[in-house]
């Protein structure tokens, strides 16, 4: 009980706590999202994104699978009837998975063990141990468009489970973002290839790359694949964690 209350925690104040973060946050995500817009959080652990969301004007499906992290959204959102929280992981097909948890930083957890084993590896997830497992049920990115309708954005943040999530669409989405992290980068390739060719029917993705939460876009032109092909091979030795923005030309 102590490694989750301190694993939560730790994850309100790094999302919530830092001065400044939400206003970033939304000069960010206003290319995207404004007033009566609909916003997918895939991976809303507890809600920064949503938040910031909300203050612009979107509505907002939240998707969360972990307890804790659903406790916390519940709590902060429980007066606003602009956002819909689904208790479910998102994957290719409904059914259910193993999500696998860490306590202790409850960022991390995710329904990928080939994620989980691949980034153990690494010296920055020394610590991180995953230490319980839940029986989770999984919808589809369909499921939801066909519930709640078509998002102008939708954020992809599940722990290497990217890949399941985006086999779960069968249309090009106006503008999306998905996690890249260098240590699984054939896992973020195999997702940027999905989105490539979901954007083929519709005129083409362009896509840009956003650094380890700073909420800028390194490059002033947005990318074609094989440019950001490059932009990561440079990225790769840093090791850290970023966003992958993808737009439908013309939007």
């Amino acid at each position: 009980m102590v490694r989750r209350v301190r694993g939560i925690a730790r994850s309100l104040v790094m999302y919530h706590g830092i001065p400044g973060r939400s206003r970033r946050l939304q000069r960010f995500y206003r290319e995207f999202l404004g007033p009566g817009r609909l916003g997918f959080d895939i991976g809303a652990h507890v809600g920064s994104r949503t938040r910031a969301w909300r203050k612009l004007g979107a509505e907002v499906i939240a998707v969360e699978p972990q307890p804790d992290c659903l406790a916390v959204l519940r709590w902060l959102f429980r007066r606003d009837e602009g956002v819909t929280i689904v208790p479910l992981a998102v994957g290719a097909r409904p059914g259910r998975v193993q999500l696998r948890v860490s306590t202790a930083t409850p960022t991390v957890s995710s329904a990928s063990p080939e994620w989980t084993e691949t980034v153990s590896r690494d010296r920055r997830f020394a610590g991180v141990e995953w230490d319980a497992t839940i029986d989770v049920e999984v919808t589809t990115l369909d499921a939801l468009i066909a519930r709640h309708g078509e998002p102008a954005f939708c954020k992809i943040d599940v722990e290497g489970f990217e890949v399941e999530v985006l086999a779960g669409l069968s249309r090009p989405l106006r503008a999306l973002s998905f996690e890249y992290l260098p240590q699984a980068h054939d896992q973020a390739l195999e997702a940027l290839r999905l989105v490539d060719e979901l954007g083929a029917a519709a005129g083409g993705y362009r896509y840009n790359y956003s650094p380890v939460e700073t909420m800028r876009l390194v490059s002033e032109h947005w990318l074609d694949a094989e440019q950001l092909l490059r932009v990561l091979d440079r990225v790769r030795p840093g090791g850290r964690s970023s966003d992958i923005y993808a737009r439908l030309t013309g939007e």
